[in-house]
């Protein structure tokens, strides 16, 4: 199989109509991917494939997310809407070009396992002209039946033209094909559109196959495997099959999830060794998290590495660009933004690092906040190794805290403090005793007079 070439022709035509919204269909995103990227990437690690991708006019998001996942893909325009076989030929002149193997995918059938689309191809390489992907739904209902006989394919059905006899088969088609690449051009330029639409159904090409004389198959795969997504509803269920998977991988992997179901991972989700994960914990795309570290109840995590050791949590936000170092602690109510944390640096409680650099060792204080927007643009903050923060700072960016500063509880901070160096920014502090004692006798708790006002001042 390594040394057959393929072509992986994706259907992504689909817009976002029936699910009631103006984003492409393809482009909705489960397990923190697009349904798109999903597809792409299992095609992608097929060896020797070349990929193509049919979308409909105005799509423009749709070319960039392809590109953005493989920058190599062909792209062609299906300016009108006349079936599936009409789809594949709209990419003619790639289907020239000599390949062993012809598969079509579907861009809304996200939970598509590589291991399948190897199949198909290894009933291509065993000399079928057309093999087709089927399933056994719970209900078949609206689904094209595969009609077989002896263990041959014969036909795929559609339920609307299926007798009452072939509406019994169990056997449904999943959608998903793959043509030998000699005669894959020759069969689909002869499915006609002889049906209730008027339009040009791929799954005509086995009965056209048949009468060729050539071999056809059938794989079979589970339902979840060839999911497609019309709804919001189907995509939530494909999102419940996504994380089961994940949630599974992550487990036989070593991970431990304390309690699974209440976990949210992403498809490129990296763990090391040994990691924890306490429930209630939602990790969004690009996130790794090296062996050891604990990450603690109703964390957020997206875009960001999570060092050797580190804690994080619990009620944490790692956003995009937040590097932890090893044995870092991030603790309650902390969120870090395109900072890096570096090894046993510690933000225990409620402070914000956004855009800075916190030193090897350094401590900053509960109700830290590195002020780093000025309404126009963003600055960055550096604190030093072993630098002390003292609660309920603001560090006014760009500002630079020197190795072994301390910051005294209070402070705004909005020039540099040197090494080694104590820096405290407070207003003095006005004591009037007796003051209280003097305004409860006026007044009883809860009511004040005019006076009594004027004696607050």
């Amino acid at each position: 199989m390594s040394r057959r070439t393929c072509l992986a022709i994706v259907l992504a035509a689909g817009d976002g109509t029936r699910m009631l919204s103006n984003l492409p269909k393809v482009l909705h995103v489960i397990a923190g991917r697009s349904l798109l990227a999903h597809v792409l990437t299992a095609v992608g690690r097929l060896r020797k494939t070349r990929i193509v991708v049919v979308t409909a006019p105005k799509q423009d998001s749709v070319s960039k997310e392809t590109h953005r996942i493989v920058p190599s893909a062909q792209l062609f325009v299906q300016r009108e809407r006349r079936g599936t076989a009409h789809a594949v030929l709209i990419a003619r002149a790639a289907l020239k070009r000599r390949v062993d193997d012809v598969l079509v995918v579907f861009g809304d059938t996200p939970l598509i396992r590589v291991e399948l689309l190897d199949q198909l191809r290894d009933a291509i390489a065993n000399g079928a002209a057309v093999a087709v992907l089927g399933f056994r739904p719970l209900d078949p209902t609206g689904y094209g039946r595969l009609v077989t006989q002896g263990g041959e394919l014969l036909a795929v059905r559609e339920e609307k033209e299926a007798t009452e006899t072939e509406r019994r088969i169990a056997l449904c088609n999943g959608g998903l094909m793959a043509f030998s690449g000699k005669t894959a051009l020759s069969i689909i330029d002869q499915i006609g559109n002889a049906n209730q639409k008027r339009e040009y159904y791929l799954t005509e090409a086995v009965a056209v196959a048949r009468r060729m004389g050539l071999k056809t198959a059938v794989i079979e795969a589970d339902e979840d495997d060839v999911r497609g997504i019309n709804t919001k509803a189907q995509l939530a269920q494909a999102e419940a099959v996504m994380q089961r998977r994940l949630r599974a991988s992550a487990l036989n992997a070593g991970v431990t999830l304390v309690a699974p179901e209440t976990v949210f991972l992403s498809a490129d989700t990296k763990f090391g060794r040994d990691v924890v994960v306490e429930p209630n914990v939602v990790i969004g795309p690009a996130v790794s998290i090296a062996d050891s570290a604990l990450i603690r109840s109703f964390s957020h995590l997206e875009g960001a590495r999570v060092g050797k050791g580190a804690r994080v949590g619990p009620y944490a936000r790692l956003r995009p660009g937040a590097d932890l170092e090893q044995d870092v602690h991030i603790g309650n109510f902390v969120e870090v933004k395109a900072a890096k944390i570096q090894k046993g640096a510690k933000a225990n409680h409620l402070t914000y690092i956004g855009d800075a650099r916190v030193g090897v060792g350094a401590n900053v204080g509960a109700g830290t906040i590195t002020c780093n927007y000025d309404g126009l643009a963003k600055h960055r903050t550096d604190i030093g190794h072993r630098a002390f923060i003292g609660s309920n700072t603001a560090l006014v960016a760009p500002v630079k805290v020197g190795d072994g500063a301390y910051i005294g509880s209070g402070s705004v901070i909005t020039r540099n403090v040197p090494p080694g160096s104590l820096s405290l920014e407070r207003s003095p502090q006005i004591i009037k005793k007796g003051w209280a004692k003097s305004l409860r006798r006026v007044k009883p708790a809860g009511k004040q007079t005019k006076s009594a006002r004027k004696k607050r001042r």
